[in-house]
């Protein structure tokens, strides 16, 4: 057996799970789930029956990971050896973007991709704010620095990456030439690469 199974659908936020068991190195089984016919192990793993979600056979019994901030966070801790993980002062900016990616970023987009307005008067009762203001904080940590924490890649990159690469492929986000740069840097990246080839395999396979 495997010592991660786990659950995904090609076109969806599962790529960025399949992407962080890759940078991470570790050893896993995929299912593709059928929507029209989901699996119960599924159901009985993550009650919300959404995908990804990731089981670690780990030596003292299974673990359910769901949530792909914390499957990103979850695969760094378990693999140290990987060197995904931030050091030092890096804390700090690594769980800040990590968070901020995982909760404003992914609502402001979500929001526009919606065409969701906040009130006028309500700004302060949305977690991002504004969508412009989002965009700008984003850009902001990008235009000075190559990776999240700095100079170095880690696992915040993943899905803070996730998130850039693919927003600017759907148009969600604007494409800003700090963006543009750093999904650039992040395309090189050989998990990026080995993973995203077998999720555009499996969706070219699903096409026909």
């Amino acid at each position: 057996m495997a010592d991660y199974t786990f659950f995904t659908v090609p076109m969806s936020r599962g790529q960025i799970a399949r992407w962080a068991l890759h940078e991470a190195g570790a050893d896993y089984e995929q299912v593709l789930v059928d929507w029209a016919n989901r699996p119960p192990e599924l159901a009985a793993a993550n009650p919300m029956n959404k995908v990804p979600t990731l089981i670690h056979h780990a030596p003292e019994g299974d673990r359910v990971i769901t949530e792909c901030a914390a499957i990103c966070a979850y695969l760094a801790d378990v693999h140290p050896e990987a060197g995904l993980l931030p050091q030092g002062a890096e804390k700090a900016d690594y769980h800040r973007w990590l968070f901020f990616g995982a909760g404003p970023l992914e609502q402001a987009v979500v929001s526009r991709a919606m065409g969701w307005e906040v009130p006028e008067g309500k700004q302060g009762m949305a977690g991002f704010g504004s969508y412009e203001r989002t965009i700008d904080t984003l850009e902001g940590l990008l235009s000075g620095r190559d990776w999240v924490c700095g100079a170095r890649f880690t696992m915040a990159d993943v899905y803070v990456g996730s998130q850039v690469d693919w927003a600017l492929n759907f148009g969600s986000i604007p494409p800003r030439p700090a963006f543009v740069a750093y999904a650039e840097r992040l395309r090189t990246r050989p998990g990026y690469q080995s993973a995203k080839a077998i999720d555009r395999a499996l969706i070219k396979a699903a096409q026909g």
